[in-house]
C-alpha cells in the first residue's frame, strides 16, 4: 500500500461517509450494554481503532475508562473532539498506530477491520500496543450471513472504497496469525433497538422489525456481524 491509497480512503470518509456527521446522537443502549459486557473498569486505558465520531468512546468513558481513539477521517475526529474534549483522539491509520508498546488495557475495533487496507498489519499493531493481559474486542462481518449468501444483501456503503467479508473461521485464522486467541464470540444485536427499527425510510419499518426478530433465532454462523473477544496468544 502507498500513501495515495490511504489518501483515497481518507477522502471517501471525509467527503462521503462522514460528510454530514454530528456529535448530537448519544450512545445507544446497545453500546452502553457492551461496555458492561466486556467489564470495562474505571481507570483502564482503552483504545478504539477507527473510532468515528466517538459514540462508543463516550459509552466506554461513562464506565470510567480513559478513552483514546484514532481514525483516518479528519472530519470524524473533529466531531469526536467536540463530543469528548478531554479524550485523546487523533487522525491516523490502523496499520501504523502512534502509541507506545504494551500501553492499553482494552483494544476495540468495531465494524471497521474489514475496511482496512492491510488487515493483518492492523491486527499486529493492536497486539503491539496492548498490555500482556489486555482484552481485544473486534466486530467483523460474516460471509456466512444467510441474507448475504442468498444475495439479498450486497454489502455496505463502504464497499465503494474497500470491504472484505470473511467467514468466521477465516477471521479467526487471521487473528491467530497476527497474535490473538479468540476466547468467545457472540452476535451483534444492535438492530434490536428502536433507533434502528424506527429510522427512515418508514416504509421499511415492518421489514426491519421482522429482520430483528429473525436474527434472535438464527445460529451464530448465519449472523451478519459477530463480536470476537480475544487475548494475546501465549508466546
Amino acid at each position: 500500500m502507498n500513501k495515495n491509497d490511504y489518501q483515497a480512503v481518507e477522502k471517501f470518509y471525509d467527503t462521503v461517509y462522514y460528510s454530514a456527521a454530528s456529535q448530537a446522537k448519544k450512545p445507544s443502549f446497545h453500546l452502553r450494554t457492551l461496555a458492561k459486557k466486556i467489564n470495562i473498569k474505571p481507570g483502564e486505558q482503552l483504545l478504539d481503532i477507527a473510532c468515528g465520531t466517538g459514540a462508543w468512546l463516550e459509552a466506554a468513558s461513562k464506565s470510567g475508562a480513559q478513552v483514546n481513539g484514532i481514525d483516518i477521517s479528519t472530519r470524524a475526529i473533529e466531531v469526536c473532539h467536540e463530543r469528548l474534549p478531554d479524550s485523546h483522539v487523533e487522525v491516523g491509520i490502523a496499520e501504523s498506530l502512534p502509541f507506545p508498546d504494551a500501553f492499553f488495557d482494552v483494544i476495540t475495533c468495531l465494524g471497521s477491520l474489514e475496511h482496512f487496507l492491510d488487515q493483518p498489519k492492523a491486527v499486529e499493531e493492536m497486539v503491539r500496543v496492548a498490555k500482556p493481559d489486555a482484552r481485544f474486542l473486534i466486530l467483523v462481518p460474516n460471509a456466512g450471513f444467510l441474507t448475504y449468501r442468498l444475495s439479498l444483501f450486497k454489502g455496505t456503503q463502504q464497499q465503494a472504497i474497500k470491504e472484505t467479508i470473511r467467514c468466521l473461521d477465516d477471521w479467526e485464522a487471521l487473528f491467530s496469525r497476527s497474535g490473538l486467541t479468540v476466547e468467545s464470540r457472540w452476535a451483534d444485536y444492535h438492530i434490536l433497538s428502536k433507533e434502528w427499527i424506527l429510522r427512515r425510510p418508514y416504509r421499511m419499518l415492518l421489514p426491519r422489525l421482522i429482520q430483528a426478530i429473525i436474527l434472535l433465532v438464527w445460529p451464530l454462523n448465519w449472523q451478519y456481524q459477530v463480536y470476537h473477544l480475544c487475548y494475546k496468544s501465549p508466546q
